[in-house]
C-alpha cells in the first residue's frame, strides 16, 4: 500500500477542530472561481469567493485573494507567481511567518489551496498544510461557521526559494522529445485532446500525457483519493521518480494539485509552468498537438 510522504501537509477537519484555539494557527479561504466563457475571446472571468467567505468560514479563517492579492499584476497572465521577496512580504503582512502554522483551504476543489501551498514552497516556507475536503466536508459533518474575519499581526517572513518549482515555456520546450521528462497536463480530457478550444488553439503540448487533477479527489466530498490510488494514476500515466515532472494546466492553478500530490508520493524534480496555456495556446510560434 502507497503512503503519502509527507502527512504534515494534509490536515483532517478533526484535527482542525480540535486545534482552532492554537494562537500560533493562521487559517486562510483561498476560494477562487473560473466562470468559463465563450465568444469572449477570453477563457473565463474570475470570480472571488470573499463572498461566500464572509457569508460563513471556518472560525478563525482569514481570506486570501489568490488573484487580487498573490498574483504578479505587472505579469501578462493571470495567477503568476509574484517575485519571491514579494510574495514573503504580503503573505508576513497577514501574518504568516516564522512560528507560525498555516492551513489553507478552498470551495469545491482543493486546487486553490495547493497553488498557495505550492506558492510558499517554493519560497521555502514549509509549515503549511491543506485541509482534505475543505469547507465542504467541514459544512457536510455539521462543524460550526463564523462571519468574524480573523485578523493578525504582521510576521517576520524571509524568502529562501527553491529555484525550479516554476518554469517557463523555454523549460516546456526543452521537454518535448525528452524521455527523461514527463510533460502532464492537468486539464480536463477534452481540452487535452483538442475537442473543447477554451484557451485559443486546441490541444496540448507536444508528448503530454493526461492526469486532470479533478481525478485526484473525491467528487461527493473533494477529499483527496488514497494513496494507492493516487500512485497509480500517475503510474499509469509513466511519471515514475526518475523522470523530470513538468506540469501545466490552464493557468497554473490545477497542475499545482498534481504537483502537490506527485510531492506527497515521494517523487523530486517536479515544476509547474506557471503561465501554462494562457500563454502556450496564444502563440502560434509553439507547437501544439490534437487528437
Amino acid at each position: 500500500m502507497a503512503a503519502y510522504a509527507h502527512p504534515e501537509a494534509i490536515v483532517s477537519t478533526e484535527w482542525l477542530a480540535a486545534n482552532l484555539g492554537d494562537p500560533k494557527l493562521r487559517i486562510f479561504d483561498c476560494s477562487t472561481y473560473l466562470l468559463y466563457e465563450t465568444g469572449t475571446g477570453r477563457p473565463y472571468s474570475i470570480k472571488s469567493g470573499r463572498e461566500d467567505h464572509d457569508a460563513g468560514h471556518i472560525p478563525g479563517a482569514a481570506f486570501l485573494d489568490v488573484q487580487g492579492e498573490l498574483s504578479d499584476h505587472a505579469g501578462r497572465f493571470n495567477f503568476t507567481m509574484p517575485a519571491p521577496d514579494d510574495l514573503a512580504a504580503r503573505l508576513a503582512a497577514r501574518g504568516i511567518g516564522d512560528g507560525t502554522r498555516v492551513v489553507l483551504y478552498s470551495r469545491k476543489t482543493p486546487q486553490w489551496a495547493t497553488r498557495v501551498w505550492w506558492m510558499m514552497r517554493a519560497i521555502g516556507f514549509d509549515d503549511v498544510a491543506i485541509l482534505d475536503g475543505g469547507i465542504d466536508t467541514w459544512v457536510a459533518e455539521g462543524r460550526p461557521l463564523s462571519t468574524d474575519e480573523a485578523s493578525h499581526p504582521p510576521a517576520t517572513l524571509k524568502a529562501r526559494p527553491r529555484p525550479g518549482l516554476f518554469v517557463g515555456r523555454d523549460e516546456m520546450l526543452a521537454a518535448i522529445g525528452d524521455a527523461s521528462a514527463c510533460s502532464i497536463n492537468a486539464l480536463a480530457p477534452d481540452l487535452h485532446s483538442g475537442e473543447n478550444p477554451r484557451y485559443g488553439r486546441p490541444g496540448r503540448i507536444p508528448g503530454s500525457v493526461n492526469l486532470p487533477a479533478a481525478s485526484l479527489f473525491e467528487a461527493g466530498s473533494f477529499k483527496l483519493k488514497a494513496p494507492d490510488q493516487v500512485a497509480a494514476a500517475f503510474a499509469a500515466i509513466g511519471a515514475d521518480k526518475a523522470k523530470q515532472k513538468l506540469i501545466y494546466c490552464g493557468g497554473g492553478i490545477a497542475a499545482t494539485l498534481d504537483a502537490f500530490l506527485l510531492h506527497q508520493l515521494g517523487h523530486e524534480n517536479i515544476a509547474v509552468y506557471d503561465a501554462s496555456m494562457n500563454e502556450w495556446a496564444k502563440d502560434d510560434s509553439l507547437p501544439m498537438e490534437v487528437g
